[in-house]
């Protein structure tokens, strides 16, 4: 099963039997997002990118993850996972996914999905009644590099303030460094919110931002390009921990603006 929104032109496609993924986006019939079962743009939760090893330890307690991308655990459990609609109109819905072993943490996962003619809202919700957990979210959009039309390949904009140097394990090594020349599979600090353009020359600019101060970009594959906003670093379960708690839900909301260029 899955819901459609519409709106000015533009039509989504939520996906929500197979991880609650946008699995179209299509401006003017123009198809911005990779297809195929493991791409369009998934939600990162309750971790994002790798976790080392796929050991995390909270308080004197280390828990161990499923190795689904091996020798790490990564992108978190949801986005293989179907979620329940919980309310669908014509240009907004919302999701819930509840948190289960092999997560050793009970918890509840809302996604809220917001379309306008021009805009694109996704908003993820982290909350907990009972004990507190380290937690992370995030998307992973796959952009097509090409739209197909005749245009030229995307390209890419944006000022983060650092890059985490990467190790040969590829997690953040810790050290902050200044922003490399891609090809990337890096994470960048942007302490002042993320702001990336995206640039289909002749067809279309799309800006992605977030208050989130992370975010990840891997261009490596010749068919897409991902820019990833979340809320810590890969490994942030180890290294920086957000804690969710009954007072205290994680947030994080990303939007998605354009403009046609032709």
């Amino acid at each position: 099963m899955s819901t459609q929104l519409s709106a000015g032109g533009v039509e989504v496609t939520v996906d929500q039997e197979n991880g609650c993924r946008i699995s179209s986006l299509r401006i003017d019939g123009t198809e911005l997002l990779r297809q195929g079962a493991h791409y369009g743009c998934f939600p990162m939760v309750p971790w994002c990118g790798r976790t080392a090893n796929g050991r995390f330890q909270d308080g004197a307690v280390v828990h161990q993850l499923p190795l689904n991308h091996p020798p790490h655990a990564l992108h978190g459990f949801a986005r293989d996972a179907p979620w329940r609609a919980a309310r669908v109109a014509a240009t907004e819905a919302a999701f819930t996914y509840d948190l289960v072993e092999p997560w050793p943490y009970p918890g509840r996962v809302t996604q809220i999905v917001e379309l306008g003619p021009d805009s694109l809202t996704l908003t993820l919700g982290v909350e907990t009644y009972q004990d507190s957990f380290p937690a992370q979210a995030g998307w992973h959009p796959w952009f097509q590099r090409n739209l197909g039309v005749g245009g030229e390949d995307v390209r890419l904009e944006f000022a983060p303030a650092w890059q985490e140097e990467r190790g040969p394990d590829h997690l953040p090594t810790g050290k902050r460094i200044d922003p490399l020349p891609g090809p990337w599979d890096d994470c960048f600090g942007m302490p002042e919110g993320v702001e990336v353009t995206l640039t289909w020359p002749g067809a279309l600019e799309l800006k992605i931002s977030s208050r989130a101060e992370w975010v990840v970009v891997y261009d490596e594959q010749p068919e897409a390009v991902c820019v990833e906003p979340q809320s810590g670093p890969p490994n942030g379960l180890n290294t920086l921990p957000r804690l969710v708690s009954p007072v205290d839900p994680l947030e994080i909301s990303t939007t998605w603006t354009w403009r046609r260029l032709s």
